[in-house]
């Protein structure tokens, strides 16, 4: 039986592409969660007026790899301390986010944030919204997949790979073997 969760880490090709590699990750589809629009396009989220997060939809056998650790990952690829912003991708749309689907993983996500304050672990205070998902569309057929087949544009090559490259050097052991 498999999980899902809605993640948003910013770029949702950074964060598919960093999953894409994940143990036990069955399914990730890029799109758009928690705005106020249906059906709402790139163009129209990019401008930061539909409430739309950047998302992955994130299916997982917990058989395979626990919430904890898909949620250690989330938080060890993106900057979850910087408020409506991931590097230069500014606005309300590359928030950090995490979209629960029942009261088990929100507690989950809690208890894993209280530790990250009590530790100091981001050196910063975690700016991460935990809501429930109350609306969720995918992507345009050509962002999914965006980075594995682009791996050589420049948004992919200088943003993408280091955080895939982070994925690989931190949370090696939770990588799909090739």
């Amino acid at each position: 039986m498999t999980e899902t969760i809605y993640l948003a880490g910013g770029c949702f090709w950074c964060t598919e592409a960093v999953f894409d590699r994940v143990q036990g990750v069955t399914d990730v589809e890029s799109g758009y969660a928690n705005g106020h629009v249906d059906h709402p396009r790139y163009e129209q989220v990019c401008e930061g007026t539909t409430g739309h997060a950047e998302a992955v939809k994130l299916v997982f056998d917990p058989q395979v790899i626990g919430l904890r650790q898909v949620l250690e990952i989330f938080f060890g690829t993106h900057d979850p301390t910087t408020l409506n912003r991931q590097g230069n991708d500014v606005g309300t749309q590359y928030r950090s986010g995490v979209y629960v689907t029942t009261p088990a993983q929100e507690q989950v996500v809690q208890d894993l944030l209280r530790e990250f304050g009590q530790d100091k672990t981001f050196g910063a205070t975690v700016v991460t919204e935990v809501e429930p998902l109350r609306s969720w569309w995918p992507a345009e057929t050509y962002h999914q997949d965006y980075f594995a087949r682009n791996p050589q544009q420049g948004y992919c090559a200088y943003v993408v790979a280091p955080k895939v490259h982070k994925l690989l050097a931190t949370f090696g052991r939770y990588v799909k073997p090739d």
